[in-house]
């Protein structure tokens, strides 16, 4: 089996040769192919050369083609700084009071420049691994998540606490629904084999499960569905402890669940056995980026030992890889993995 098919056989509930693996390895990809941040989210070639250099060398199953957390965002209007060679990353609201979005035009994002390379980066992975390498387009942010950027943080946390300012709160949030989904469809018409969007601010470390309930997982479900529309299987990612909040996230409809390193995988299992697909969990800073490659390993057994019992996993870092994380660790990940 390739790569595809691997992961393909996951999504589906079958068994494969062996266990397939994703990296959620941007930063690192990019490093190691010799491109600044600046470079790499300005230029699909660059991109695409990174993730291809990437496969090349390790022999993983699936790209998660992502780039930073902010290009949704700046699509909309949000403020961002661009440092040389770290991620792009939130400057600035896009509207100063929440009834300011019943101003704005219906989100265009797929006119926006740095959309456009995430898209033409697909294109390229498509015409270079089409049916070996299985391609995850992340389409961003969630709604709830494009919420906090557009509004700011704060001032959005405080907004929800206002019953006056709940219509308004929606409204944002449709309007934010609105913008990932067109990004989805934008993101299928490239050829990605499965999307995703990370939500991480909806999680139990910020909100309740009762704001979450009512602010967060309905959007995710409509991007689930737009999805499935489409034909295609959607991920969702949330950072942080998501333990409170496991059986929410599968009832968004997600094919599949990508969870931090603070999420017990043990209760993760149980909750969405038979039902979606678990991605992950290796902690990327204190395992992969900072830990020996005996360390890696033992843990990558650790996962595999609680998932043994379903195809339903998929194997991945909790969140993004550390652009300074020794190979060495990765390849002990990957042997572990492929140990029978």
């Amino acid at each position: 089996m390739n790569g595809f098919e691997r992961i393909s056989a996951a999504l589906r509930g079958e068994r494969s040769d062996r266990v397939p693996v994703v990296l959620h390895n941007f930063l690192m990809a990019a490093r190691e192919a010799g491109y600044s941040q600046r470079r790499f989210r300005n230029d699909p070639e660059a991109v695409a050369a990174s993730f291809i250099r990437a496969v090349e060398t390790y022999e993983y199953d699936g790209i998660l083609l992502d780039v930073d957390t902010v290009t949704l965002a700046e699509a909309v209007g949000v403020r961002v700084d661009h440092p040389e060679d770290r991620p792009a990353r939130w400057a600035g609201p896009a509207i100063s009071t929440l009834g300011a979005v019943r101003d704005l035009p219906p989100p265009e994002v797929g006119r926006h420049p740095r959309v456009q390379v995430w898209l033409k980066a697909v294109r390229r992975l498509k015409s270079q691994f089409g049916g070996e390498v299985f391609i995850r387009g992340n389409c961003d942010q969630a709604p709830f998540s494009l919420a906090g950027m557009m509004r700011g943080p704060a001032d959005w946390m405080m907004d929800l606490l206002d019953e006056q300012r709940q219509d308004d709160a929606r409204a944002l949030l449709d309007y934010c629904a609105a913008a990932g989904a067109e990004f989805i469809r934008l993101m299928a018409a490239a050829g990605a084999d499965m999307v995703s969007n990370g939500d991480s601010p909806a999680g139990p470390e910020l909100i309740s499960p009762a704001l979450y309930r009512r602010f967060a997982q309905p959007y995710e479900r409509r991007l689930a569905d737009e999805a499935h529309a489409l034909g295609l299987p959607y991920a969702l990612h949330i950072c942080g402890n998501a333990g409170p909040i496991l059986e929410d996230m599968v009832d968004t409809g997600a094919d599949a669940l990508e969870l931090d390193h603070k999420t017990d995988p043990d209760k993760a299992h149980a909750a969405m056995k038979g039902r979606a697909v678990f991605i992950g969990n290796i902690d990327p800073s204190g395992v992969l980026a900072l830990g020996t490659p005996e360390l890696v390993a033992a843990k990558t057994r650790e996962i595999l030992a609680v998932f043994a019992d379903t195809p339903r996993f998929i194997l991945n870092a909790g969140c993004a890889i550390p652009a300074e994380t020794p190979p060495a660790n990765i390849k002990a990940m990957l042997a572990a993995a492929r140990e029978k």
